[in-house]
């Protein structure tokens, strides 16, 4: 069967399945997003996003495997809906919008966030996000997710200050994902992203997933809350900053 042989493609696409792995076990939450962008230096960000399909099928399953017993079930119902709704959104623009428009529109979006979480820190006491709040972040996790897997710092945006436990954070947001990329198989293979090379590719990449995935779990379960949600914010800062270069370049 075809399969891309050119092997400077393996050289930013296996650190790039390495860093998805890592990014969803929870720890380092926001570098997945890195993920297309490494892997657009070498194919289009369509195929790269394609490539990634069955390889996230398998990181999101050995996540809910790993935090099965980690999940906020209520908070999950109220965001499903909403991703879902993205991922259709998104389905329809996929032709029309330039992919470094929606990288442009992610990274400021959350380099602003953060800002505003550096700045303004929220006090112990302070209240969480509003629904509606949420309800728009989630459907703009569902929409950026499905054009560039990139769906991870705007449900951070929502999620973090719900201060939730580092394990609850982790398992809820691999239930999360697990639901959102497998709503865009059927779309992905509606727009011939699912050909022969893409798939025959990304089962070459398949055997590191579970590699990724092992690390972050690790670390997971034995990083501190504080230290968690900063590494958090360190990826997502590196993700804002790459998505915005990407979108002006």
């Amino acid at each position: 069967m075809p399969l891309i042989t050119d092997p400077f493609f393996y050289a930013v696409a296996i650190p790039a399945v390495l860093l998805l792995g890592v990014s969803k076990s929870g720890f380092g939450a926001g570098f997945g997003s890195l993920a297309v962008p490494m892997m657009a230096l070498a194919v289009t960000v369509p195929e790269a996003a394609a490539i990634l399909m069955p390889v996230l099928l398998l990181m999101d399953l050995l996540g809910m495997a790993a935090f099965r017993k980690n999940v906020d079930l209520r908070l999950l119902r109220f965001l499903i809906p909403f991703g879902l709704l993205g991922i259709g959104v998104g389905a329809l623009l996929f032709k029309v919008l330039d992919a470094r428009v929606v990288a442009g529109i992610v990274g400021g979006f959350t380099l602003l966030f953060l800002a505003q979480r550096l700045l303004f820190p929220p006090q112990p006491n302070s209240p969480p996000p509003s629904k509606w709040l949420g309800a728009l972040l989630t459907v703009t996790s569902g929409f950026t997710s499905f054009i560039a897997h990139a769906g991870g710092p705007p449900i951070n945006a929502y999620v973090i200050p719900l201060r939730l436990s580092p394990l609850l954070f982790t398992g809820t947001m691999a239930f999360f994902f697990f639901f959102i990329n497998l709503a865009k198989w059927i779309p992905y293979a509606w727009l011939g992203l699912l050909d022969g090379r893409n798939m025959t590719t990304s089962l070459a990449l398949l055997p590191f997933a579970p590699v990724g995935v092992w690390v972050g779990v690790r670390i997971a379960h034995r990083i501190q809350p504080q230290l968690f949600y900063r590494m958090v914010y360190v990826g997502m800062f590196l993700t804002g900053v790459k998505l915005v270069w990407d979108a002006f370049r």
